[in-house]
């Protein structure tokens, strides 16, 4: 192809697999990632991904296999509670197996980093500043001090994209919501009861605007969720950090909430890990800049509570990939193939993340998301 360098900003998941797939054919991608190792922060929960997004692009890939060696067992089984933990919705597909398997979103990234050639990935290359040069090519600053000049630029980089700005002024606004990252390891060994309560896959534990959201499974990973607004974490004046602190001020927060449910809080790991929940203006886009554009987050970072961000990223990932691949000298149209597609499906979920928000986090839940899921019938 024309371009001689491609340059993707970020190591997540939208990015890892658009280096793959351009690996295997043949094109070189350089990523660059500010975390110093890829196990040098923990990626998050367990990912749902999607048979025409994210298990597409894992096709294409060439790790759909792989994939689903790793998948969980019952992993799409669906719990709903109230506050008193009565449950209104139990159930998952038949045979405990659907069209939406669960993996661990670590397992996942894992699998891609180990799927790209040795060096494609410069690890603790925090990207300080991009500049435009002029006839598509970009000019990257490192937090080192030093810099490389690319002739195709996609952000990977997530919310707080460093690529963004030469596309577009948008910048991620609060969604109302912020939460509190709890984590039981080994949960069926240690803590049966609550591995019970929770199940093998997702349970959503919801009342009074707050909730329990999360999966099951070997380790119980949850977010403790409030609608609350965007400085209560800091002018809480909790300290964090503090485990038996942060406890503290949680079940001050579910007080009134069954024991069994805030047991959840008191048997967590000392990890306890706070965060607000950013998204971009449902429908961003912008017009045509050559040489570079976004992928995943930082196109379009989205509330959670439609589970579309992490099968977004990989399909994002996936056909820019293919659109490079079927305009191999004409970067530019490959580019605008990509956004083409990319911008109105985006649309879609983040009005779908939007709608599932307002559904969760109400007075009268779990009301709306037990009429939602009993809508959609058994599995």
């Amino acid at each position: 192809m024309t371009t001689s360098s491609v340059t993707i900003v970020g190591a997540g998941l939208s990015g890892l697999v658009l280096a793959r797939i351009l690996q295997n054919h043949g094109i070189a991608a350089t990523v660059h990632e500010l975390d110093t190792t890829a196990g040098a922060r923990r990626q998050g929960g367990s990912l749902d991904i999607h048979e025409e997004t994210g298990q597409l692009a894992l096709r294409e890939a060439g790790l759909y296999d792989e994939f689903r060696r790793h998948t969980h067992p019952q992993g799409e089984h669906v719990r709903v509670l109230d506050k008193q933990a009565h449950v209104f919705i139990d159930n998952g597909p038949e045979g405990g197996e659907g069209g939406r398997p669960e993996i661990d979103r670590t397992v996942l990234r894992d699998l891609l980093v180990t799927s790209l050639d040795p060096g494609r990935i410069v690890w603790d290359h925090k990207v300080t500043a991009v500049r435009a040069l002029g006839d598509g090519r970009h000019e990257l600053t490192f937090a080192d001090g030093t810099t490389t000049t690319t002739d195709l630029l996609i952000g990977a980089d997530g919310t707080w994209s460093k690529v963004r700005p030469l596309l577009s002024p948008a910048t991620p606004e609060y969604c109302g919501i912020s939460h509190v990252e709890i984590r039981i390891p080994d949960a069926p060994a240690r803590h049966p009861d609550l591995a019970e309560l929770v199940g093998p896959g997702m349970i959503f534990a919801l009342s009074d605007n707050k909730g329990f959201l999360g999966h099951g499974g070997h380790d119980i990973e949850l977010g403790a969720s409030l609608r609350v607004p965007e400085d209560w974490l800091s002018s809480s004046g909790v300290d964090w950090a503090d485990p038996g602190e942060a406890r503290e001020a949680l079940l001050k927060e579910f007080a009134g909430w069954a024991p069994a449910l805030t047991d959840l809080i008191r048997h967590s790991a000392d990890t306890l890990t706070p965060r607000r929940i950013y998204g971009l203006p449902a429908g961003h886009r912008w017009e045509r800049v050559p040489g570079v554009t976004l992928v995943g987050d930082a196109a379009h970072v989205m509330s959670p509570f439609a589970g579309e961000g992490a099968n977004l990223a990989l399909i994002d990932g996936a056909d820019l990939a293919r659109a490079i691949l079927e305009h191999p000298d004409d970067v530019e149209t490959a580019l605008a193939q990509y956004e083409k597609a990319m911008f109105p499906r985006a649309e879609e979920a983040a009005h779908g993340s939007a709608r599932g928000l307002e559904w969760i986090f109400t007075p009268t839940s779990p009301r709306e998301i037990v009429e939602f899921f009993s809508a959609m019938g058994p599995g």
